[in-house]
Order: structure tokens, then C-alpha cells, then sequence
């Protein structure tokens, strides 16, 4: 199963005789899955089913549902508000004499919002949850080709990920050849650096001499650091290569990538070592804010 994105949009319409209904459903970058809902009046019943529907098929993002209904016009009747239209004859009694006097126009009293009001015929309860089972599955088809976008969107995602982790790569390799690294270099500046500590403390006893060589020679070694990005390395693509949800493990990644960086660079007494270490952390930033869409 390939790795899949949080980021996708679909739709998906249906109808039952003069209704029509059309779900928009879109999801972007989440820790977890949050899933929010806009329902009109009158549809409450499909939100915990819709919730369901969300939760089988993503693992991650935040998820928007949008439900739209439309009618065909003159598929239901209309009531006449005659309470307001006895309102708006008095107060067009009331401002007789200050406006034009000619008495309201039955076309003008209808054209007021609210005075003409649509009325849903009534419909049985077989019918209602026939009608709210097209519309689940109407649904469904929409998570479909949200499902699908968010996978074509890993497949892109993916190959990023791929050229991050082999320009990781390519930097430990240069790392670990860099001459501040070889074990002549290391034990050279070991040396160096004890005569210089019995030179400042001569009085130092064997003990302490020995906890403080040993101080500097781990100080000095980034072997281990070098040693961990590989191994991190080659998680990583194990993870890309069994998809999936991958996206949280990648994100604990990036962290204990980022972790060896930083420790080889302060460990770093060579400039050139420090320049890759620091190409490293771009490198691995960048990884970060890829993984960070996977879910």
C-alpha cells in the first residue's frame, strides 16, 4: 500500500426524484484526524454515520465535509405569510401622507422576503432513510476520489522523500570521509589535546586524567552520530517502502535525524565537517516539511 497524502479535494452529487444533494469534501495537514461537518437543517441524522465514513477510510488530516440540498422549483407548495403581509399594510397605513399615498401592490407585498415561503411536501419515514442512504453513499463516493487524490499526491509525495533521503545519504558518506574523521586525525587531536591538559594541570591524578581522555575522545569521535544517520536512513525507506500511514514514524524520524546533526556539529572541530554538518540539517529540514503531508 503506497505512502498518501493529507492534502486532497472532492465531490460528489446525487439525486432522489426532485431532490438533489452534493457532498464537498477537502483535507489538509493534521496531528490526527479531525473531522468537521457542515450540515444543513433537517440532515442531523448523517453526521455520525458521515463521521464513521471519514474515520474507515484516513488515518490523518483535517478533514471538511460540506453537505449542499437543493429542490426542484415547484417540486414542493407555498405558504403565504399573511401575518406580515397584515403588517406591512399597517405601516404603509401608518406612513400615509409622509410617503407616495398609492396603496401597496399585491406583486410588490408578494416580492418581500418572507411573505411567499416554500413548503416541503411530506415525506414518510421509509422514504427519509432511503433518501439518507443514497446520500451516505453518495458519500462514499466522494471519499473515494478523496482517497485517490491523496494517493496521487503520496506518489509525488514520495519521490521528494526519496531525493531528500539520498541527499542524506550522499552527506554522511562525505562525512564520514572527511579527514577530521579518520581515526589517524582522531587520535592526533586526542593526543594534542591531553598534553595540552597536563600541560594547564599538571597535579592532575591518573583517575582524573583518564575520565577527562575520555571526555575528549568522545567529544572527538562522531562515528556513532555517522552511524545512526545511516541506520535512520535506511528506516526511513523501509518505512516509504511498506506505506501506509507512515506518517507519523517519518516525523519521529526527521527528530532524531535532526538530533545526530546537531550533536555532530557541536562535536565538529573542522570546518569542513561543520559545513557538511550544517548541509545536513538544510537537507533534513527539508525532509521534515515533506513528511510532515504524509499521513
Amino acid at each position: 500500500m503506497p505512502i498518501a497524502s493529507m492534502t486532497g479535494f472532492a465531490r460528489a452529487a446525487g439525486r432522489q426524484g426532485a431532490r438533489g444533494w452534493t457532498w464537498e469534501v477537502r483535507s489538509v495537514n493534521a496531528r490526527g484526524l479531525d473531522v468537521r461537518l457542515r450540515l444543513p437543517p433537517g440532515a442531523e441524522a448523517l453526521e455520525s454515520p458521515a463521521r464513521n465514513a471519514v474515520s474507515e477510510r484516513l488515518k490523518r488530516g483535517s478533514v471538511s465535509l460540506n453537505l449542499q440540498l437543493a429542490a426542484d422549483a415547484g417540486a414542493g407548495n407555498y405558504r403565504i405569510n399573511t401575518a406580515m403581509i397584515e403588517q406591512l399594510l399597517a405601516l404603509a397605513q401608518a406612513f400615509k401622507g409622509r410617503v407616495d399615498p398609492g396603496a401597496p401592490r399585491l406583486d410588490a407585498l408578494l416580492a418581500v422576503r418572507g411573505v411567499v415561503e416554500p413548503v416541503e411536501a411530506e415525506e414518510d419515514e421509509a422514504a427519509r432513510e432511503q433518501r439518507q442512504q443514497a446520500m451516505l453513499k453518495s458519500l462514499g463516493e466522494a471519499l473515494a476520489q478523496l482517497a485517490a487524490a491523496r494517493s496521487a499526491e503520496g506518489a509525488r509525495l514520495e519521490l521528494l522523500l526519496a531525493q531528500r533521503l539520498a541527499e542524506i545519504e550522499a552527506l554522511v558518506a562525505r562525512a564520514g570521509a572527511a579527514a577530521a574523521t579518520q581515526p589517524d586525525a582522531v587520535k592526533a587531536r586526542l593526543k594534542k589535546q591531553v598534553q595540552d591538559l597536563l600541560e594547564t594541570q599538571p597535579a592532575l591524578s591518573e583517575d582524573r586524567l583518564l575520565q577527562e581522555a575520555a571526555l575528549i575522545a568522545a567529544k572527538a569521535d562522531v562515528r556513532e552520530e555517522l552511524d545512526r544517520l545511516t541506520a535512520h536512513v535506511a528506516a526511513a525507506r523501509d518505512l516509504l517502502g511498506r506505506g501506509g500511514a507512515a506518517g507519523r514514524q517519518l516525523d519521529f524520524l526527521c527528530q532524531e535525524f535532526n538530533r545526530e546533526a546537531n550533536t555532530l556539529c557541536s562535536k565538529s572541530t573542522d570546518m569542513d565537517l561543520t559545513r557538511i554538518g550544517l548541509d545536513l540539517k538544510t537537507a533534513i529540514e527539508q525532509l521534515r516539511e515533506q513528511a510532515a503531508n504524509v499521513e
